[in-house]
Order: structure tokens, then sequence, then C-alpha cells
């Protein structure tokens, strides 16, 4: 069974898009009724790719970047070598050049998100 239906993340998502602001995986899984654990987290992973991929394909920005680590708000592993197709980017998941990029994408979301009706 998953984790959570996507819709439901995807819902979180796009709330946390509309607010401006990003979610931290333990938030995210709290929001659904879980506490944190790396095996909740990796199945949450399953869901974001799911979501970024139907994102994708309707021409939407990606949602998945709004979910990132507590101790230095940039997303996880998986997301980076997940998006590394799409972004290309060759220097380092953690310190200002990867901050630079997850604003950058992060911002894109929030704009799409809150010109949009709730």
């Amino acid at each position: 069974m998953a984790l959570a239906a996507p819709e439901e993340v995807r819902a979180h998502l796009i709330a946390a898009a509309r607010a401006g602001t990003a979610l931290t995986y333990g938030e995210l899984l709290e929001r659904l009724g879980y506490a944190f654990s790396r095996p909740k987290m990796r199945a949450l992973c399953k869901v974001l790719t799911l979501i970024d991929e139907q994102a994708a394909a309707a021409g939407e920005p990606e949602l998945a970047v709004l979910v990132v680590r507590q101790s230095d708000g940039l997303p996880g592993q998986g997301w980076w070598i997940g998006s590394w197709e799409q972004h290309r980017f060759t220097g380092e998941w953690t310190g200002p050049e990867a901050a630079k990029l997850v604003e950058r994408l992060q911002r894109l979301a929030f704009r799409y998100w809150q010109a949009r009706e709730a």
C-alpha cells in the first residue's frame, strides 16, 4: 500500500507553494499522519517523483523541490539524483550554489501556484 495518495501529497505541496513556503520531510509526513522515519521518507520520495512527472506532463513547475531537509533547507539526495537530467546541476548538493538552484525552482512554483485560484 502506498504511503499516501499522490493527490493528497500534491494538495499539501500546492498549499505550501501558495503560502510561499517549503516543507521539511518531517512536516509533510506529519501532515500525512506519519512520524518521520527513513522508510517513510523513502516512500514519500517515490510519491514526489510521480507528482513531478505528472506536473511536467501538465506543463506545471515541479513541486518536490519544496520538500527539504530540516538541517539545511535543501532537498535530499534523491531529488538531486532524480533531477540531474532536467537541471544538469554539476555542483555540490549542499552550499550556496545548490541553494541558488533550489530557491529559483521554489520561486517558480510559488509564482505559478500563487497566480491560480485556490
